[in-house]
């Protein structure tokens, strides 16, 4: 998917001494987690007919489920319709996994992987076919197996295209190259067959990727300005598991290995101050109003598991909004706390500047890193309804209060005096009635404004003041 340009930087002069942002090209979107219990390697497709169709694996490995609905949230309650069941014999016919399904030149099509009944690990992957405009209702066809040239444990494909060309990725083993997974890359000549030699564009050989298992699996990919990124899941299904990211240049031969680079370390991994374990096998959507990209994963919520990891149920689909940094690159983040999403409050004067805490110490920045210091989850006012609280995302329990009217991000303590220093009345914004200006309820008229870039709880007299303490939500 590709969303719409970064938020625009240029201003405007609206009075003396004063300059006004764009309202955001990318505005703020939440969503309550989790979106499925019990459903590992989500895969979400955003329709032209309005509806978000979402696919996951079931803990029994049995069947391909489906289910849709207009909005992402509304996934959660939609009814689940069971497509395909696994075969009683033979191919087909044990650990069905990773489901994904496209919308391919008019007709829908089920990825998927599947092992046999008399060989349960003899992974392989297969594709579905649907020409009926509502896949939950028509008939599915097997168009068969993937042949690949190697004939051996392979799963998780998906497609992609680049400059009009179509693209498979999958996670195969090469005895050759080792155990494990690796990525491998081919064009398609038809949407279950590919063409052309395979590359193999990632192994895995860091730490990060070969904890409990050396594995490069779940490639998903989302394509903004030119650039191709992959993410991919790497190591054991436990806590350990994480997410790496290959880039290459959409104007470069993406069968040639060296067009791809790998980070250094994971992208998006566990996270104990939010309970999210094992974050991985993702993949990529876009917000209702199509201005947000959205990344969708499964975690747990919690970190020891007994026994195979395998055998454990509760992988459960998650959705966060997925941000862009200023080169251009994605910005994962944290996986974040159950519950509401956060958003990211810019300045309405300094467009490239967000509030964040450092040190605990609010403030405004540009190029805010680590991303989840200018996270904040908008929840009801700690003060009771009516006002609303900023809970740092990964500082779960921390919130943005005013102390001798500064803006500190602190614990709550429990007190009377906390709960109302970190209340504040939502009002539109002062200086733009799209973006939002915070009133402290314990101090009436005083407004979250930064001065010197760093954020106060201030009485407003001037424009100046007043374009101080607007914000966008991002």
């Amino acid at each position: 998917m590709i969303a719409g340009s970064a938020a625009a930087t240029a201003v405007t002069g609206v009075s003396a001494g004063t300059a006004r942002a764009a309202v955001p090209a990318s505005p703020g979107v939440t969503y309550r987690n989790s979106i499925a219990e019990q459903r590992a390697d989500p895969h979400i497709w955003k329709h032209t007919d309005g509806y978000y169709y979402f696919t996951a694996t079931v803990p029994a490995y049995d069947r391909i489920v489906l289910r849709r609905a207009t909005t992402i949230q509304g996934l959660s309650s939609a009814t689940e319709t069971t497509i395909w069941t696994k075969h009683a014999t033979g191919e087909m016919g044990a650990h069905i996994w990773a489901p994904e399904i496209h919308f391919i030149d008019g007709k829908w099509y089920v990825y998927f992987a599947a092992g046999a009944t008399n060989d349960v690990w003899k992974i392989r992957p297969y594709v579905l076919e649907c020409t009926a405009a509502n896949p939950l209702t028509g008939a599915w066809t097997e168009k068969g197996r993937i042949a690949l040239p190697l004939d051996t444990f392979s799963l998780d494909a998906t497609t992609f295209v680049v400059n009009g060309s179509r693209y498979l990725c999958w996670a195969q083993n090469d005895p050759a190259v080792g155990s494990g997974t690796n990525l491998y890359l081919a064009k398609l000549s038809n949407p279950w067959t590919i063409t052309g030699t395979p590359v193999r564009i990632s192994t895995p050989t860091a730490s990060w990727e070969t904890i409990g298992h050396r594995v490069n699996e779940g490639p998903a990919v989302i394509q903004r300005n030119g650039k191709v990124f992959m993410t991919f899941s790497a190591s054991a299904t436990d806590a350990n598991y994480c997410m790496g990211l290959l880039t290459a240049s959409a104007s470069a031969d993406l069968l040639n290995a060296s067009s791809w680079t790998k980070t250094t370390g994971p992208v998006f991994a566990s996270n104990a101050a939010t309970s999210q374990y094992g974050p991985g096998h993702n993949s990529f959507t876009v917000s209702e109003d199509g201005k947000s990209d959205v990344l969708v994963y499964h975690d747990r919520g919690y970190k020891d598991i007994s026994g195979d990891p395998l055998n454990d149920p509760n992988r459960r689909t998650r959705v966060q909004k997925l941000y862009w940094k200023a080169d251009g690159t994605p910005d994962f983040g944290i996986p974040v706390a159950d519950g509401l999403t956060p958003v990211r409050l810019s300045s309405y004067n300094f467009p490239d500047r967000f509030i964040r805490h450092w040190e605990y110490r609010a403030r405004v920045e540009a190029s805010v890193s680590p991303l989840a210091d200018s996270q904040f989850r908008v929840v009801t006012g700690l003060a009771g309804s009516g006002t609303v609280s900023m809970e740092s995302a990964n500082f779960p329990g921390y919130y943005l209060r005013h102390k001798n009217f500064e803006v500190w991000v602190e614990k709550d303590d429990g007190t009377a005096q906390f709960r109302g220093d970190a209340s504040f009345t939502a009002r539109a914004g002062l200086a733009d009635s799209a973006g939002v200006s915070y009133e402290s309820s314990n101090y009436p008229g005083r407004y979250i404004r930064h001065y010197d870039y760093l954020l106060g709880v201030q009485a407003l007299s001037t424009a100046t003041d007043r374009a101080d303490a607007t914000f966008y939500t991002q």
